[in-house]
């Protein structure tokens, strides 16, 4: 199964998307892929990219893992309401490829896990977290998964 992106459901960059630099590069039914390709201004005081980056990559993965609809026309959001990060690694190669999967829920809430690797598959950092669905967008569509 493949996780490319229906052009028809790319949405225009957030400000913070823009800034950091990452893209969705993977968006499926429970799925999302979400680089960034590393530069310095993401490093901490030691040259390492800061830890809040790893958990920026975790939230957002796992953000949109919970929110395809594969409908333009139907915009789910999300709220995150937990979210835990363990750190690790060290990233050795040029980019943060997070990759995260939605694994339950039910019409208000849901529950995804999301690793952090670089490009030459080091694991980076793990996350898991807990959101809620934004009011006002597709929730019901969204059913527990066994």
């Amino acid at each position: 199964m493949t996780h490319d992106i229906d052009p028809a459901l790319i949405e225009a960059p957030s400000a913070l998307q823009t800034h950091l630099g990452y893209r969705l590069t993977g968006w499926g039914t429970d799925f999302a892929r979400v680089e960034l390709p590393l530069a310095p201004f993401l490093t901490n005081r030691q040259g390492l990219p800061h830890g809040g980056i790893h958990a920026t990559l975790l939230d957002t993965a796992m953000g949109f893992a919970g929110c395809y609809t594969g409908d333009p026309e139907r915009s789910q959001m999300a709220l995150t309401l937990s979210l835990t990060v363990n750190y690790l690694g060290q990233a050795q190669g040029a980019t943060l490829i997070a990759e995260a999967r939605r694994t339950g829920g039910g019409k208000s809430t849901y529950f995804a896990e999301a690793t952090v690797r670089d490009d030459t598959g080091t694991l980076i950092a793990t996350g898991t977290g807990v959101f809620r669905y934004r009011r006002g967008t597709p929730a019901s569509d969204h059913k527990s998964h066994s």
